[in-house]
């Protein structure tokens, strides 16, 4: 089973509260969610790799 991280998890990593994250995830500029039936979110280790991926700098 992939690795899935919880928000608390997520926001840990990137050093966020959770008020940016649901910014971000209300101006679709977040990582990949899914939402259990309790309504909780998960995000799977590898989406979120990818997301980060793509917010890499070129510079």
């Amino acid at each position: 089973m992939p690795r899935m991280l919880t928000l608390a998890d997520l926001c840990d990593e990137l050093q966020i509260s959770r008020s940016t994250f649901y910014d971000w995830r209300a101006k679709g500029r977040a990582p990949k969610c899914l939402k259990l039936p309790n309504g909780d979110l998960r995000i799977r280790r590898a989406d979120l790799d990818r997301w980060l991926d793509t917010r890499e700098d070129n510079a």
